[in-house]
């Protein structure tokens, strides 16, 4: 289902929005699960409380769906068709969003032969890895290393795995579009403020703090989640304008590079809802047309100017992962097995609390990350070479590799 909204934001285009907020989050079809506080608030997506004010919209220009006219995802891609930059938003971890991401991909390239991908999920230094992978030069786990992805972004990559894929066939460039995490962890603890002269260099220098209503909108999301009290809101709003201004700056160079290019922007819901993330800080520096579609809005309140497309894709799961059965810690550079589930293959195989996992066949892993990178594509039923290490108080350490189907 899609409902097609006026774009307001920018005054380049007028319409009418169907849009009845109550009857859109209680449809079956759209129902998924509600991401935890933590997740909503990396995937950005805003909660808002209910404001008491007496509208100045007279009541017979409220906003109607009607529910006998329909629009579906193909009909909406001549439209896109005829846009520079068209975004499309995510929760990352919902894998029918991807899937929609992908879909509106290969429709656009089969238009836009000279088509690139600007993803959230990637920090600018590793773009030279990014252009590896898509060139061919790099397998999945060499990108996964060398990208540092699950130090750094951490979803499950099978989200992203298939529109990666996609590129990596059809040679579209992916842009890495975020800024390293050290600046933006710094800039939480001292503020823009705080930062050294080669820091302050190495963001954007021009970073417009005027939208109010955004500003409003995340102090939403601020009050809304459990925070220490020394964090302070003006430091979580310098990050988020941070996160916009250099995803937008390095996407308005991308289009400035390379004029004959359409780009599709990858990226969190609260980035472009209300064009007041990214949207709006690429037009300041490239003006161009856009389009912003947004895959669902089950977080907010539903309002005209919330997006041109809102999509309710029906939720998809992704396939089962294959598992070992056990939790681990890596602190003190080891993989610590800390217990094995019951009638798991950990247990099977009399893999015990305090064994370190020395290598995954043949490759030898020490931290969270490395482990998940040998089994990011792993399914039930595919086998793992384990190479454990055991202390011993008598004959001291032990090395043993045992065989696992993983379940």
């Amino acid at each position: 289902m899609l409902i097609q909204c006026s774009l307001m934001r920018f005054g380049n285009r007028t319409g009418s929005c169907y849009l009845v907020a109550l009857l859109l989050l209680t449809i079956s079809a759209c129902a998924s699960q509600a991401p935890s506080a933590k997740d909503a608030m990396h995937a950005h997506g805003f909660n808002h409380h209910a404001k008491s004010y007496q509208s100045k919209v007279p009541l017979t220009a409220t906003p109607a769906l009607n529910l006998k006219q329909s629009f579906d995802l193909g009909g909406i891609i001549p439209e896109l068709a005829g846009k520079r930059v068209v975004y499309v938003s995510e929760i990352h971890n919902r894998y029918e969003h991807h899937l929609v991401q992908l879909e509106i991909i290969q429709q656009l390239h089969a238009i836009h032969p000279k088509l690139a991908i600007g993803m959230e999920a990637f920090q600018q230094p590793f773009q030279g890895y990014l252009d590896a992978y898509i060139a061919g030069e790099m397998d999945e786990r060499e990108f996964l290393r060398a990208s540092e992805y699950y130090e750094r972004w951490r979803f499950d990559f099978r989200h992203y795995a298939p529109i990666l894929r996609y590129a990596r066939e059809h040679r579209l460039p992916v842009i890495a579009l975020n800024l390293p995490a050290e600046l933006t962890r710094k800039t939480g603890r001292v503020g823009i403020s705080g930062l050294s002269e080669e820091e302050k260099a190495r963001i954007p220098q021009e970073i417009d703090r005027s939208d109010a209503a955004y500003e409003a909108r995340l102090r939403d999301v601020f009050d809304q989640h459990p925070h220490h009290e020394e964090q302070r809101f003006d430091r979580f709003l310098e990050v988020q304008l941070l996160w916009d201004e250099g995803m937008a700056e390095r996407a308005a160079e991308y289009l400035k590079e390379h004029p004959e290019s359409v780009l599709v922007v990858l990226a969190g819901g609260g980035h472009l809802a209300y064009g007041s993330g990214i949207p709006q800080r690429l037009e300041r520096r490239q003006p161009v047309d856009t389009a912003i579609v947004l895959n669902s809005w089950d977080t907010g309140e539903l309002h005209p100017d919330l997006a041109d497309f809102l999509l309710l894709p029906e939720q998809q799961v992704l396939p089962a992962a294959g598992r070992m059965g056990l939790t681990i810690n890596d602190e003190g550079g080891q993989l610590e097995i800390l217990s094995c589930k019951r009638d798991s293959p950990c247990a099977e195989h009399n893999m015990k609390p305090g064994d370190i996992i020395a290598a995954i066949d043949g490759e030898p892993v020490a931290s969270v990350a490395d482990l998940r990178v040998m089994m990011w594509d792993k399914k039930p039923g595919d086998r793992l070479s384990v190479k454990l290490q055991r202390k011993r108080w008598l004959s001291g350490e032990q090395e043993k590799i045992v065989d696992i189907e993983l379940y």
